[in-house]
């Protein structure tokens, strides 16, 4: 960001406090569906396959726009990006709380497309703008804002929608993206924040590492079943609290929020718990971490704030290793967007598919004992093949 403020200070808190805020925006407004699911059927009349389609559509269109979205951010420039993703967010926001069902679907596509560019924007701000030794913790805050986000709306979307309905609760989450959008254009000016300024094609003279397509392919697998198990997890663990140990809506979304506001440990751990251990050691720990949630379910329901808590850990920091991977691999820009683009892209349509999976095999067999082993299975992915592709990933450069 040459000759802007962010760019004469790029490890200073004001850009970390712009990524903060952005990363808030980036989960909360598809987050909040799952707490008020039953509140938008009785209205709405949706069938559990439809409503889970409400918290996957985001997550489907993070696969499929995810090569546009890499296109947009380097011909448009990171700082346009990140306006049209906050902006985006805002409008979606506002659709999808004013009308009916056409509306309701209408604006979960636009946050969903919005916050896709917002997914390939900020890693490559991070690895541009922020030096090598400091991508990781960069990158750690950015993980742990974004479920900050989840939690905050996780925790506040059903007692809101108790007093003011679904639409209003769902709703109120534009104050982020109007606080976001407005610390943006203060912190960058309104030229940058506003006009189009591509990104530097120029080439680095870093060595691609060997076996680079292999690790990608890994990594996409290991990132499929990060999000397959993040999303099964997040859309349903209120609905598992709920029939298993008989809680309330509110009582369920506020436990459920554990797992959320958990993964701010994760992230925030693993660029430290990297700098005494190898990236390898730190995914054998996540994974482990990871297996808990649907084993402990399925064996000790009871213990459900313990499962939560390791996995909530797990899943903050499981996104953090793989995008430090991506970010420390690429050999230059154009490397890692196209990289993040690959791995986000067929990691999300993996994802996208959780919520209506999960709550098709639980209807269809009456029982979440199904659902878990599928969550399980996609646990083990994760553990399996992020572990093998981080081997070669350095400590910085």
């Amino acid at each position: 960001m040459s000759g802007r403020i962010l760019a004469r200070v790029p490890s200073s808190w004001i850009l970390l406090a712009c990524i903060g805020l952005l990363a808030l925006n980036l989960r909360g407004p598809f987050i909040a569906v799952a707490p008020v699911v039953d509140l938008m059927q009785a209205e709405l009349n949706f069938s559990p396959v439809m409503l889970g389609l409400l918290t996957s559509i985001p997550v489907l269109c993070f696969s499929l726009a995810a090569p546009l979205a890499s296109l947009a951010a380097r011909k448009f420039g990171a700082e346009f990006a990140v306006t049209l993703t906050i902006l985006g967010v805002l409008a979606g926001v506002l659709v999808r709380s004013s009308g009916g069902p056409v509306l309701v679907m209408a604006g979960t596509v636009v946050i969903g497309l919005a916050i896709t560019v917002g997914n390939i924007a900020v890693p490559l701000i991070i690895r541009r703008d922020f030096a090598p030794a400091r991508q990781g913790t960069a990158m750690g805050i950015y993980t742990a804002a974004l479920n900050i986000g989840s939690f905050l709306t996780s925790v506040a979307t059903a007692p809101l929608a108790g007093v003011a309905g679904w639409r209003f609760a769902l709703g109120s989450v534009a104050v982020l993206a109007v606080a976001a959008v407005a610390f943006w254009i203060l912190a960058v000016g309104p030229r940058n924040a506003f006009l189009v300024s591509p990104e530097s094609t120029a080439t680095s003279s870093l060595a691609p590492v060997r076996g680079s397509r292999w690790i990608t392919a890994g990594l996409t697998a290991g990132f499929a079943g990060q999000a397959f198990s993040y999303y099964g997890v997040t859309a349903w663990l209120p609905s598992y609290l709920n029939d298993e140990l008989g809680m309330s809506a509110t009582e369920a979304g506020a436990a459920s929020s554990i797992f959320q506001i958990l993964a701010i440990v994760g992230g925030l751990g693993v660029p430290f718990a990297a700098k005494y251990m190898s990236m390898t050691s730190v995914t054998v720990t996540l994974g482990v971490l990871w297996i808990t949630v649907p084993a402990g379910l399925l064996l000790a329901p009871g213990a459900w704030w313990l499962w939560s808590t390791a996995g909530g850990i797990a899943q903050g920091g499981g996104i953090t290793v793989i995008f430090i991977a991506i970010i420390r691999l690429a050999r230059d820009q154009a490397s890692a967007g196209r990289m993040s683009a690959v791995v986000q892209g067929a990691g999300y349509a993996i994802g996208a598919a959780a919520p209506p999976l999960v709550g098709f095999i639980h209807d269809a067999s009456g029982s979440w004992t199904p659902a878990l082993l599928v969550i399980l299975a996609s646990v083990l992915t994760f553990f399996a093949s992020t572990a093998l592709s981080v081997r070669r990933v350095p400590k910085g450069r």
